[in-house]
This record gives C-alpha cells, structure tokens and sequence, in this order.
C-alpha cells in the first residue's frame, strides 16, 4: 500500500486521489502556498510540489511584470 507523500501515511484505495504520480489522501492534495484543497488534474506542479494555478503558481513562478500572466495583484516572496 503506498504512503502519501504529505504525511507518510498509507493511502487506501478508498480515500486515493491520484496526482503528480502518487497516491494522496483528499485533505492531504493542497497548494504548497495557500494550502488550498486542489482536485486531481487541476492545479500546476513545480519540483513535485502542487500549487494552484491561479494566483499561486503564476505568481510565484510566472512571468512577471505589469500585464503578464493576469497575475499583476499576485506578488509573492519566494
């Protein structure tokens, strides 16, 4: 039975949600950022990790600048 890579705990075909390649729980598939709960093929990966799409993703690691992206309001700190 594989573990989720959030929290290390097994995973039941019951409760899977498949993304990324793994198996995750539910509650455990969420934005690295905002800690939003993401659905399965509806978010954006970089190095492994899930962040969703909008406003994370582009915000973080979009272009930048004024007009590009439609993340002008989005401005994290990495």
């Amino acid at each position: 039975m594989p573990n989720c890579p959030r929290c290390d705990k097994p995973v039941y075909f019951a409760e899977r949600k498949f993304s990324l390649g793994k198996d995750w729980h539910a509650f455990c598939l969420k934005c690295e950022k905002c800690r939003k709960t993401l659905t399965p093929g509806g978010h954006s990966e970089h190095d492994g990790k899930p962040y969703c799409t909008t406003p994370c993703y582009g915000a973080l690691f979009g272009p930048g600048g004024y007009g590009r992206g439609g993340t002008q309001s989005f401005k994290y700190e990495k």
